[in-house]
């Protein structure tokens, strides 16, 4: 009987993926188009960190559906969330469906799964219980249809994931929901096609209900709606999206919204790997920020009320993350789209009293270091980025800086340690050993007194370039001299940043390795002084002076590539777990490393950033499952592989340059918001020909490692001579320096 079911359930899943599509590898016409390229398992087995997701969503939108499990090699998947309220943060509602008897040792059991076909628009897999499951989204709702074989009770099971909240049925085919988390709650409506035989709830609280649906085979669609509002939004956004049954309607519209986005890049030359990379990279991108307003109305949880509005409202930014290379991609690709999401902050400004650090759906998450809204929105004003209220966002901006407390996973206000980074232009740090005396500061997290330093350097540099837009040019010598705190905590007898205390005494004894505790945070956010030393995006010039000039600068660069561990991987790797992806005491697994291969257009090597660029590519961006080197974070590592494969990269948001690197591919065509297309044209580009040995752009010849976003912006293209040896001389000389100084304007 067990092998009649199966060549019946194998029989069943080939039917349902030829007449479904789910595996549409090639189209009718053979030719493979971007969105076929798109591996969502790539990096779901992490190398010590969290896995990437292979989630299944519509660009920056509200319902985002992936398989609970532990990772890509976990054999047993325990159900799928009917949306996720952040990335890697909360999943609201579960679903799986189930068969058999219910006994108290097998209800809430994992399902062993086969035969899983994954893409951004649809899902498909076969369950140990229900033979076939498919799974395509759309905006704020989803549609599940599951086959089911054999003469035993099927099921389908709804569960809580988050503690409170109710699950119920509404008639014979309807099901609703609510759960509660973080403050807030999130609901469902949802759709049968078949008629509800039975319920029976398992769990405390009611967590877990089952829903019968008899013994007989059939198969089971299930339509449904999410909502931040209320179960009645819940389905409204249901029938608004989905108002029929039928999945390949719903997966052909996810689909179309997958190949609009994914059609603005097109590559030509690199491998099959390399495109798997770049477009599986591209997808990534569009995961967050997601818009939550559902249909004319949106829950703010920065200040528990509904608000009626045609605009959207996006949310879920880590913005220590994706400042970098997410924004600056979506800003590039999107900037009607960046508009919207920087409106959202400002009106989370206005609705909480402070501009948000980690705008997630429930508030602002604030984690990590920095006041980088400063850097997103100085990066889109000077790119050009218009249609927000530029002096309410300043306002909200410099409230942060001047007002709000520095120190990382805290919100409010200024604590004594802000008054003392005020009067004094760094943020203290306590000798080894030394309790913590400031209630403030969080007991894990610690102050990170030198990150905190750097960052807020830096973004206090970006308010100063805003302050003349703003209409605020007398705030720009205060912030300006805020920009060069970076020098306090830079130690030019010892070559590094390097801790100081209360009374202005650098901290001994200090190891610039792996100092610092836990994460390196008494000092440092996840990394130590090797990484931090480049931390100062805003003012290249005065970092190198300070290092003794630009070829000291250069020989330090070569040696964060070179220098050892100086201890076993062990000791590094418990201390300092989110190094990954290390080259000599470069860590390509953590973002604040992004920005240094390049500096070496700074230094006036740029035949290094090419070489270490494909080095850093090849290495550690590849097309299987271990194939992200640290955690991805919706966005924010996946974005820098899309900028380093077309060949450029920004290295100061709010300076609207992008600096050359090395395409990968032969040709990268970029179709622009304002019907432009800009093309990097790089022939025979290869492993092994990564120099470029001449450029031009536009037909004139270009002897400087960068290029604006105006020009890019005009559309034209950008010509690369490449070939095996490096041209030393190509992109040097008076005026090569990429700008990034405190005199830079752009106003």
């Amino acid at each position: 009987m067990k092998r009649n079911r199966y060549l019946i359930s194998t029989i069943t899943l080939f039917l349902g993926i030829a007449t479904t599509g789910v595996a549409q590898m090639k189209r009718l016409d053979n030719v493979k188009t971007n969105v076929d390229y798109v591996d969502p398992t790539i990096g779901s087995v992490g190398l010590i960190l969290e896995p990437t997701r292979p989630a299944m969503y519509l660009p920056n939108s509200m319902v985002r559906v992936f398989p609970l499990r532990k990772d890509q090699l976990d054999d047993q998947i325990t159900g799928f969330p009917l949306t996720i309220a952040s990335h890697r943060q909360q999943s609201l509602f579960c679903f799986i469906p189930v068969s058999g008897q219910l006994t108290d040792e097998n209800w809430q059991r994992g399902l062993t799964y086969d035969q899983e076909q994954t893409k951004p628009y649809s899902y498909s897999v076969y369950l140990e219980d229900a033979d076939t499951l498919d799974f395509s989204p759309a905006a704020h709702s989803g549609y599940f249809s599951v086959g089911f074989s054999g003469n035993t009770t099927h099921y389908l099971r709804l569960s809580l994931l988050n503690g409170g909240g109710e699950l119920t049925t509404e008639g014979k085919r309807a099901l609703s929901g609510k759960e509660d988390f973080n403050g807030m709650s999130a609901y469902f409506y949802a759709e049968l096609n078949t008629d509800i035989t039975g319920t029976e709830y398992k769990g405390d609280n009611k967590q877990h209900l089952f829903v019968s649906l008899g013994n007989k085979a059939q198969r089971v669609d299930v339509r449904y709606g999410v909502s931040f509002i209320s179960v009645e939004q819940a389905k409204a956004n249901l029938k608004a999206e989905i108002p029929a049954f039928g999945i390949k309607a719903v997966r052909q519209q996810a689909l179309a919204a997958w190949n609009k986005v994914l059609d603005k890049i097109t590559v030509k030359g690199g491998t099959e790997a390399q495109k798997r990379v770049f477009y599986t990279s591209l997808y990534r991108s569009y995961e967050r920020m997601v818009d939550i307003n559902e249909h004319g109305k949106y829950y703010s949880a920065y200040d528990h009320k509904v608000h009626i509005s045609s605009q959207p409202f996006y949310v879920d930014n880590w913005l220590w993350d994706t400042y970098i290379a997410l924004e600056p991609l979506q800003t590039l690709l999107n900037p009607a789209t960046q508009v919207h999401k920087i409106n959202s902050y400002i009106a989370m400004y206005e609705q909480s009293g402070w501009m948000p650090s980690f705008a997630v759906a429930h508030g602002d998450m604030p984690c990590m270091t920095g006041n980088h809204a400063a850097a997103w929105m100085a990066d889109a004003w000077f790119k050009g980025v218009r249609g927000f209220d530029i002096a309410k966002a300043y306002e909200g901006l410099k409230k942060n800086s001047l007002q709000a407390t520095l120190l990382p996973w805290r919100n409010g206000p200024a604590t004594s340690l802000d008054t003392f980074y005020s009067t004094h232009g760094y943020m203290p740090s306590l000798k080894p050993g030394e309790k913590e005396t400031v209630k403030e500061v969080h007991g894990f997290e610690r102050r990170q007194a030198v990150a905190v330093t750097l960052e807020n350097s830096y973004d206090d540099w970006c308010i100063a370039q805003l302050s003349k837009a703003a209409g605020h040019p007398e705030d720009e010598p205060l912030f300006l001299k805020r920009a060069a705190n970076y020098k306090n905590v830079y130690r030019a007898d010892k070559g590094f940043v390097w801790p100081k205390d209360a009374d202005g005494n650098w901290i001994e004894p200090f190891d610039p390795k792996f100092s610092g505790g836990q994460g390196g945070r008494d000092y440092f956010t996840e990394n130590n002084a090797y990484t931090y030393n480049w931390d100062v995006k805003h003012d290249l010039q005065g970092l190198f002076e300070l290092m003794g000039g630009k070829d000291k600068a250069a020989e330090k660069l070569d040696n964060l590539f070179r220098e050892s561990l100086g201890r076993s991987k062990y000791d590094l790797w418990y201390t300092f777990p989110d190094a990954t992806g290390m080259v000599g005491q470069f860590v390509m697994g953590n973002e604040p490393s992004f920005h240094i291969p390049y500096l070496y257009n700074y230094t006036g090597s740029p035949w290094k950033t090419q070489k270490r660029i494909r080095m850093l590519l090849d290495t550690w961006y590849t097309d299987n499952l271990f194939g992200i080197p640290g955690d991805e974070d919706g966005g924010g590592m996946t974005a820098f592989v899309v900028f380093s494969m077309m060949g450029f990269c920004p290295v100061t948001p709010g300076i609207p340059v992008y600096n050359i690197g090395s395409p990968v591919f032969e040709e990268v065509k970029i179709r622009l918001e304002n019907g432009k297309t800009f093309t990097v044209s790089a022939p025979g580009s290869s492993a092994k020909n990564k120099y470029i040995q001449s450029a031009a752009l536009n037909g004139q010849p270009l002897n400087v490692p960068w290029f604006t976003h105006d020009a890019l912006l005009k559309g034209g293209t950008l010509k690369l001579v490449m070939g095996e040896m490096p041209n030393k001389k190509w992109g040097t000389g008076e005026g090569a320096m990429p700008p990034s100084s405190l005199e830079w304007k752009n106003n």
